[in-house]
């Protein structure tokens, strides 16, 4: 009498499954990860045009209405903001800053910081709220 069984149980294990996982969480949080980072940490009300500012690696210098100056956030004194922001460009690599102004800030301000960037061939891209 032959007692064999019909199925055979293999030891091999089939790993492409574990990678198409793999790389689709890999895949996620990467997404994820660079939505998560947010430039507009100030609530300004910019000017609009036809465009929007997408250059998230740039150091954001923001003037609310108040005419109070943030550089990446933190808050800083006008006298205060050249020294500033050259100390934060030369952790950058790029010599690039985003101008965040509100509506309502006198351009005599936005100048200033312009004419900083201007004397030390600084690049300045103006954020504008989309259309």
């Amino acid at each position: 009498m032959n007692l064999k069984g019909r199925n055979k149980i293999s030891p091999e294990f089939n790993m492409s499954s574990m990678t198409d996982i793999v790389f689709l969480l890999l895949i996620f949080f990467m997404i994820a990860s660079t939505l998560a980072k947010q430039l507009d940490t100030i609530d300004v009300k910019l000017p609009q045009a036809k465009g929007k500012t997408e250059n998230r690696t740039a150091v954001a210098v923001t003037i609310n209405k108040n005419n109070r100056f943030f550089i990446d956030g933190n808050a800083v004194a006008k006298s205060n903001v050249k020294n500033s922001l050259l100390s934060q460009l030369k952790k950058e690599n790029k010599r690039v800053i985003i101008l965040r102004a509100e509506k309502s800030v006198d351009i005599e301000q936005v100048v200033y910081v312009m004419d900083i960037a201007n004397q030390n061939s600084i690049k300045v891209v103006l954020a504008v709220d989309a259309q």
